[in-house]
């Protein structure tokens, strides 16, 4: 009744039973990652109220039912990278309104939607590198309101995320090693906050005049790579 921590990692686990976890009303950590899993155990996770930080990377979980995470009000931080999703699992979010922390790389997500994350109101840091992701719908990252970090390195992006516009507290934004080929004029305004900016790794032909401007807090800009740029962007408001 009293463990707070579970670490059942690199086992051979293919189904976890309804009441395996019961009674464990003070668990906070549960690590289920490395095993043969191939959906989220919802019926074993429903009463683990005080679950803080949930581990199931690194499986072969295809498909997250939409109520497996509706007992889990305390979750802060979800581990879903390393498995054999397709597309986010948007309902299944709904309830984690107080998570502050996600990883959904090294899947085969191909799309996110609008929306996708409409809840996550407390999300800090999300992961999306390694992915196969080609389009972003225009309000996919609406009610991220908190975010700081969000990572979408290594996917097949065609065209600049201007989703992003939305993420006003954002700090550290990867998304290199993509196929994009433009950066739009004013790219980042809606991401005053901004420190950190990854982008090499693209074939960049166009860079709009003002797409860096105004960025009081940019720290780090890697634009290497892009051999086809001729002129180098304006920094003003940036270069401090």
């Amino acid at each position: 009744r009293f463990l707070e921590e579970l670490r059942l990692a690199g086992n051979a686990l293919t189904y976890i039973p309804k009441g395996a976890f019961a009674g464990l009303y003070s668990l906070k950590v549960l690590m289920l990652q490395n095993n043969h899993l191939r959906q989220v155990p919802t019926e074993a996770l429903q009463n683990l109220r005080s679950l803080q930080s949930l581990r199931l990377d690194a499986n072969h979980i295809s498909y997250v039912p939409p109520s497996c995470f509706s007992g889990l009000h305390s979750l802060r931080h979800l581990w879903l990278d390393d498995n054999a999703l397709t597309e986010i699992p948007v309902q299944a979010f709904r309830s984690l309104s107080a998570l502050q922390a996600m990883t959904l790389a090294l899947n085969k997500i191909h799309h996110i939607p609008d929306y996708a994350f409409g809840n996550l109101s407390s999300l800090v840091v999300l992961h999306l590198h390694n992915n196969r992701i080609h389009s972003l719908g225009k309000k996919c990252f609406d009610g991220l309101h908190s975010l700081e970090t969000l990572d979408l390195n290594y996917n097949n992006l065609d065209e600049f995320p201007t989703a992003i516009r939305t993420l006003s507290n954002l700090k550290e934004l990867g998304f290199h090693s993509n196929n994009i080929k433009s950066i739009p004029e004013k790219a980042f305004v809606g991401n005053p906050s901004l420190i950190t900016i990854h982008f090499y790794d693209n074939p960049i032909q166009l860079v709009g005049r003002s797409a860096f401007q105004h960025l009081p807090e940019l720290r780090t800009l890697t634009l290497n790579g892009a051999s086809q740029i001729t002129e180098f962007p304006d920094l003003t408001g940036t270069a401090s």
